[in-house]
């Protein structure tokens, strides 16, 4: 009987929170008929995007109350609406998600104001007066009738809010579209960086190199001694040119990922940081299964560059990396205790890190509050 108490009781809230909901779409179908009137007449057209952004947070909330009833994420997938008064329009109104959510507003304020505005007072009155004066003892039908209702106005909300193959197939396709862009821009950097360092420091060398044998072959026959020691610093610069194209080559594909995998490679790279750093490998055997090479190199550079951020700009002397081998991929997370307040806008670190995980449809994740802790967790899908 307690249980069957409580969950009437949480069914009846929900429904209680469902009705209010039920008011508020008194508000928007109000605005939504003003947009169609300023639209007919040629003066609210710039309505219709805020109508539908509104709309959309409306649609949302359901989603958030439905989840909470269902222990179950009801998914969502918009097209963005940004951009010029044109682009805005063009995308509230192609977008299959807007379509999706004004039949599930029309059905929501029929069945709403039909069921949900008055089913609710009855359970809400039961319930008062079942816990305080004993009714419920002669009346437990009413408890899961309750939940029955909360179940059926769920999975009304979830059959209607769910998206469509369309919207998801739209969503996706954007997303693509911003991933693509973003690798290709990483992709640009990473030319323009191995460029820099070849033309800067390889490509030095090269040339001093080859000047240094120049006047060592014109003092050869005149000056033996000279020859000597000009070869002596031509061989010193080809030994600096070398050790400069090596950095440039481990900055493409570190060797140390195929010689030792992700979890000696990660160790290295916690060793030679610079901060007291804890390591934490899960499910990644030194002679296991290896994820794609294009995964490994992903993580290992966003375990390096979160490090390198946390030596520069944390204030902290310690940090901690946690890299699990997970049934859809690898996760790994890397924590300092500085002080927090980590700006992905201000440099191109954390930009870097997303351009790079997103290309291979991963996620990243930053929490860095004022005064700590900073949190970068990344999640790369791939098979095992």
């Amino acid at each position: 009987m307690g249980k069957a108490i409580v969950r009437a009781a949480r069914a009846t809230v929900h429904l209680c929170r469902s009705m209010a909901l039920v008011f508020a779409m008194c508000l928007f179908i109000s605005v939504i008929c003003v947009a169609v009137a300023g639209t007919l007449i040629g003066a609210g057209v710039w309505l219709i995007p805020e109508t539908v952004l509104l709309i959309r947070r409306v649609a949302g909330a359901k989603r958030y109350l439905t989840g909470l009833w269902t222990g179950d994420e009801v998914a969502q997938a918009y097209q963005p609406i940004t951009g010029p008064l044109r682009r805005r329009l063009r995308a509230a109104l192609r977008d299959p998600g807007t379509r999706s959510d004004l039949i599930w507003a029309a059905a929501f304020y029929v069945y709403g104001w039909t069921g949900l505005l008055a089913l609710p007072l009855w359970p809400l009155g039961l319930l008062v007066d079942g816990v305080w004066c004993g009714l419920l003892r002669r009346h437990p039908v009413v408890l899961p009738l309750i939940s029955r209702l909360a179940d059926l106005e769920a999975a009304w909300s979830t059959a209607l809010l769910k998206p469509s193959p369309q919207a998801r197939l739209a969503a996706r396709v954007d997303e693509l579209t911003q991933t693509r862009a973003g690798a290709v821009a990483a992709h640009a950097a990473e030319l323009r960086r191995i460029e820099r360092d070849l033309h800067d420091g390889t490509q030095a060398h090269l040339v001093s190199l080859s000047m240094r044998l120049g006047l060592a072959l014109r003092a050869y026959d005149s000056a033996p001694g000279t020859a000597r020691e000009l070869l002596v610093e031509a061989r010193d610069q080809a030994e600096r040119a070398l050790t400069e194209l090596r950095h440039v080559v481990r900055t493409i594909q570190p060797p140390i990922l195929s010689d030792r995998g992700l979890a000696g490679a990660v160790r290295a790279l916690a060793a030679g940081s610079g901060l007291d750093v804890a390591v934490d490998i899960e499910g990644l055997a030194d002679d296991g299964p290896r994820a794609p090479a294009a995964v490994e190199a992903a993580a290992y550079f966003a375990v390096a560059e979160a490090l390198t951020n946390a030596a520069k700009h944390s204030g902290s002397s310690r940090a901690r990396v946690h890299l699990a081998r997970v049934r859809t991929g690898l996760r790994l997370t890397v924590r300092d205790e500085g002080a927090g307040g980590a700006d992905e806008t201000s440099g191109t670190g954390l930009l870097g890190i997303r351009r790079r995980v997103a290309a291979l449809d991963g996620t990243v994740t930053v929490s860095s509050p004022a005064g700590g802790p900073t949190v970068v967790a990344v999640e790369l899908p791939c098979v095992w």
